[in-house]
């Protein structure tokens, strides 16, 4: 007898068949990667502002942030789909969750993304701080908790907190000091404004688990705030994008005002997210496009505002 929502396991030598690379492909979530991206890319605009841009540094920042992004995807594949919380969600591809690959195969897959991450964050760290192992370290174990382990902060509501602090503080403000040595304000307003972002991609991939995250006794931010503050909070976390992006204009990046032209696309989501006059706010499947295209609009204003301050 199995619990439920938990995968019954093969008895005997019954073995699944090997995931193809396509499934493991599907299975890393490659729509999350934009969110990985993005802060590399502010941080190299905050160092080029300073003069310090260093394309070398910006390889290794960039290797770890997408390994640490793989990373924490197939740990929550894993831990997720072990918990039998991923048996009935709406959405990317759970390898575990739907019986697409054995635990203990994803997690290994997981093990040697944060592997991935932490070698080249070693190589970043030794060319410039080694405090920066340190924050490596860090990141890797939130990473793995954040539905790893005997108490998951995920389930705690913790979850936009440590996107907010590691795809946007800790990313932006460490690709900044590895190339510059240092940290300037540039790069706080712009860690602000794609860490905002960031965690309004979760803040719209939660929006939409509410049902089923209620049921398996996840605890998210957007369980605890309900429907309607949920997508009160996606429409606030993209207002503070741009005035980050705005008070990086004030303080002597006027080019980082070239992101308004991503204002429509901004717009456009938070119509579908909260919902408008003539048509009522997106739910369930039909809020799969937030999810995507809450990535894009990270990336598209990540690449603006990395102009913005290169150009400052």
């Amino acid at each position: 007898m199995t619990t439920p929502g938990r995968i019954p396991m093969p008895e005997g030598h019954v073995q699944l068949p090997a995931p193809s690379a396509s499934t493991w492909l599907a299975g890393a979530r490659p729509r999350t990667l934009p969110a990985a991206v993005s802060p590399v890319l502010v941080g190299c605009g905050a160092a080029a502002a300073v003069d310090a841009f260093s394309w070398w540094r910006a390889v290794l920042a960039l290797v770890v942030a997408l390994a640490l992004q793989v990373g924490v995807n197939y740990a929550n594949d894993y831990s997720d789909g072990v918990r039998g919380t991923d048996a009935a969600r709406v959405g990317p591809v759970r390898l575990v969750g739907s019986g697409l690959a054995r635990p203990a195969a994803v997690r290994r897959a997981a093990f040697l993304a944060f592997g991935v991450g932490a070698a080249a964050g070693l190589a970043l760290a030794a060319s410039s701080s080694w405090w920066l192992a340190v924050v490596g370290a860090v990141s890797i174990a939130a990473a793995w908790l954040y539905t790893g382990g005997a108490r998951p902060y995920g389930y705690r509501a913790l979850g936009e907190v440590s996107v907010f602090l590691f795809f946007g503080l800790v990313a932006v403000l460490g690709t900044t000091y590895a190339q510059a040595g240092r940290l300037t304000w540039l790069a706080v307003l712009g860690a602000v404004g794609v860490g905002s972002l960031a965690c309004a991609i979760l803040v719209a991939n939660n929006l939409r688990d509410i049902p089923t995250d209620a049921r398996s006794g996840k605890r998210t931010l957007a369980v605890l705030l309900g429907d309607r503050r949920t997508r009160l909070l996606y429409a606030g976390l993209v207002v503070l994008a741009y005035g980050a992006a705005a008070a990086a204009a004030l303080a002597g990046a006027p080019w980082s005002l070239l992101t308004l032209v991503t204002v429509p696309l901004a717009g456009r989501l938070v119509r579908l997210v909260v919902g408008s006059r003539k048509t009522g706010p997106a739910t369930g499947p039909a809020l799969i496009p937030a999810l995507r295209d809450t990535g894009l609009l990270d990336l598209l204003y990540a690449v603006t505002l990395t102009i913005g301050l290169a150009l400052s």
